[in-house]
């Protein structure tokens, strides 16, 4: 079985994906945002208020 072929690393200063320039150096990694939190009820009718026509939101079941 031959030898696998090495795999050489970007050198070149074009690269426009952030990955390939923080390997060369060029960026710092961006930090990762946080999740939002998960709704607590995820079916409830938002409130818009100050809405012109005087929108209600439909009253609770």
């Amino acid at each position: 079985m031959p030898a696998p072929i090495p795999i050489v690393r970007r050198v070149d200063d074009s690269a426009a994906d952030m990955s390939s320039l923080v390997q060369l150096g060029l960026a710092e990694p961006q930090p990762v945002p946080e999740p939002p939190p998960p709704a607590t009820d995820p079916f409830q009718e938002p409130d818009y208020p100050g809405l012109p026509g005087g929108y209600v939101p439909d009253e609770t079941a």
